[in-house]
């Protein structure tokens, strides 16, 4: 009978697809890797099987140990099944910015989940870095995996993946594209085909908020490029030791909204479910074209499932927030449609002023149109009123009329966008728009600039 003697047994061998319409312009043989097969349903079980068995041989995990590690989701899933399996407790530190479903996954598994901050410095003691490390300090019989350091990462990829790809290719691959984060798909696949063809060219997908990039190229590691991404799973603010660069040949970056984009696209256009680190990967690819001959084997790494982010770039409301839908947005009421129902706010020339300052900071509006019965004759807004109290420290106790600026304008719903957006000056920062039956509705610099594509 064929059988596995457990779920660890069924890691690898993932199929090798080949790509269509969605790298339709790229003129060569484009085969996806799709690590979704797996039974964690992504890349990093590969490496979580091979980092636990040289714990455990070499004596730094020990029987009824707990597990602990910073993950961005993937890697905890791969570990939990190695700790159900094996009988180890296993605690994930996450950052707040991964998908809802991958912290419910890892909790439906028998993970401690930990939640920590995304934006804040790799040594801050917040960190998702710091808070592993201490951890594995506070707890008894505990094991710290450290992912991005451990050299068997990248020695799972060499003696699986690479190998893998290689069969599968009959040893044709030409190219190797592949984000990354730890560094050890990159690095322990690139290690081997460069060992087998040392022409085989080996490219990193980077994103915009990552260091990989720049310090490839130039050898520094640039702070000022540090900042807050969307994009999960590929990119770092460190430089992890899985992170071979003399094996990488180049590194292209993505934005957010490509990542997102794409990732939508795969499944539209390939019918291949996968995560955000494969539409960064198509996009990266796309923007390598120019490197790529007919006669090249490109073959692209898709590391997870896009079951890991349905609440976001599968969710057209999340999507619609970033501003990563192409809608199209031409007229005022395509810049309002999405909260049109909500109240206009107002405040009445009588009013005191601090009326106006507890109903911006309730509602977290900077601007307020001010009515009298005859409709609107004034505005006020956070700049205004900073000034009236830099002037006069009793303000809050005056009467709205003393401190108002002009009204805002008012527009219909068909106003072109571009004749909207002339309306804001420095002395003016929002428009209303006349809906009719004598309701009005704002439009502000934010809503301007979220309908900027």
């Amino acid at each position: 009978m064929d059988f596995s003697k457990n779920i660890l047994e069924t890691i690898g061998n993932t199929p090798l697809v080949k790509l269509n319409k969605i790298v339709a312009e790229i003129d060569a043989l484009v085969l996806a890797k799709v690590e979704t097969f797996n039974p964690g349903n992504s890349v990093k079980d590969r490496m979580a099987v091979k980092m636990v068995e040289d714990a455990e041989a070499d004596g730094r995990l020990k029987p009824g140990g707990t597990i602990i590690e910073g993950t961005s989701g993937n890697t905890g899933m791969g570990l939990a099944l190695v700790a159900i399996i094996k009988g180890y407790k296993l605690i994930c530190v996450i950052s707040d910015k991964q998908s809802k479903e991958k912290m419910d996954i890892l909790r439906a598994v028998g993970a401690k989940v930990v939640v920590c901050p995304t934006n804040v410095e790799p040594t801050d003691p917040r960190s998702y870095y710091s808070v592993s490390k201490r951890l594995a300090e506070e707890t008894p019989n505990s094991w710290y995996v450290n992912q991005y350091d451990n050299l068997s990462n990248t020695l799972a990829h060499y003696e699986q993946t690479g190998p893998e790809i290689w069969k599968q290719t009959e040893g044709k691959i030409t190219h190797f594209v592949v984000g990354v984060g730890t560094g050890g798909t990159i690095s322990g696949v690139g290690k081997y085909l460069k060992e087998k063809n040392p022409n085989i060219k080996i490219w990193g997908i980077d994103t915009y908020g990552s260091v990989f990039k720049k310090y490839h190229e130039t050898g520094i590691f640039d702070e000022n490029e540090i900042y807050s991404y969307i994009t999960e799973g590929i990119g770092e603010d460190i430089l992890p030791k899985n992170v071979d660069f003399s094996l990488i040949d180049g590194f292209t970056k993505v934005t957010d909204k490509d990542a997102a984009v794409y990732t939508r696209k795969i499944a539209m256009e390939e019918a291949i479910f996968v995560g955000n680190s494969a539409g960064a990967c198509i996009k990266g690819l796309l923007q390598l074209k120019e490197h790529f001959k007919p006669d090249d084997v490109v073959v692209v790494l898709f590391h997870d499932s896009g079951s890991r982010y349905v609440g976001k770039m599968f969710n057209d409301d999340w999507m619609r927030e970033r501003g990563f839908l192409d809608e199209n947005v031409t007229k005022a009421e395509d810049v309002i449609k999405d909260h049109i129902d909500k109240e206009l706010i107002v405040v009445r020339t009588e009013e005191l002023v601090s009326h106006a300052i507890e109903r911006m900071r309730k509602y977290k509006i900077s601007q307020i149109p001010v009515v009298d019965i005859n409709g609107f004759v004034g505005s006020v807004d956070e700049t205004d009123l900073f000034r009236s109290y830099v002037v006069d420290k009793n303000v809050a106790e005056k009467p709205i009329k003393e401190v108002m600026g002009k009204p805002f304008p008012i527009v219909k719903l068909g106003t072109s966008i571009e004749e909207v957006s002339k309306l804001f000056t420095k002395e003016n920062d929002a428009v209303l728009v006349d809906l009719g039956n004598g309701n009005h509705h704002i439009i502000t610099k934010y809503d301007i600039i979220g309908a900027i594509k």
